[in-house]
């Protein structure tokens, strides 16, 4: 079933939509929570939730690009309940050492997420990410935005991990000096 008709059984209140969205994307959305939750019923939990906030937002909001609408849902659901149950404590976990890598980015700030909700910020931010090459870019948002570990992503571009330590390094390098001549930091 193509995204458009999925869509639109939402349009029509058809409870069949959750089931064909879950059908074509529940292993795609599963996968974003548990690379942030590293915990399958949490993850599991996150998904339903997913379902349920995509059938309360459409209509009337009609998405463009019903994947990556999922997956900014279930990502911040996941964010969410990540924050709650680690508040007190930064884990060893991924998500710990995602966060970490992007305050060397954003100095002064105690919460990225914050930032992320600044419009202007986020537009910077987004046209960044859209000016750098294509592999740059794409392992740039597997680790901030899919919350991928190095492992994965150094198997997934046949890469070394230091490789991949490297180049994330050098574009948050980037990512910050861009931030900083816009006057996003001093």
């Amino acid at each position: 079933m193509t995204d458009e008709e999925i869509i639109q059984l939402f349009f029509q209140r058809n409870e069949v939509a959750i089931k064909e969205t879950n059908k074509k994307y529940g292993q795609y959305c599963f996968k974003i929570a548990n690379n942030i939750l590293n915990n399958k019923e949490d993850s599991e939990e996150c998904l339903n939730d997913t379902w349920m906030k995509a059938w309360d937002s459409i209509p009337p909001t009609k998405p463009r690009h019903f994947n990556l609408f999922l997956a900014k849902i279930v990502r911040n659901l996941s964010f969410n309940k990540y924050k709650s149950k680690h508040t007190n404590k930064r884990g060893n976990g991924e998500i710990a050492l995602v966060l970490d890598e992007l305050e060397e980015c954003i100095a002064g700030q105690s919460d990225v997420e914050k930032i992320y909700i600044a419009e202007e910020l986020q537009t910077t931010i987004n046209e960044f990410v859209r000016g750098l090459p294509e592999k740059e870019r794409n392992v740039f948002i597997r680790r901030y935005f899919y919350s991928e570990s190095i492992k994965e992503i150094s198997k997934r571009y046949h890469k070394s991990e230091n490789n991949v330590r490297v180049m994330l390094n050098r574009t948050r390098k980037k990512l910050k000096a861009k931030l900083e001549k816009e006057g996003y930091l001093s």
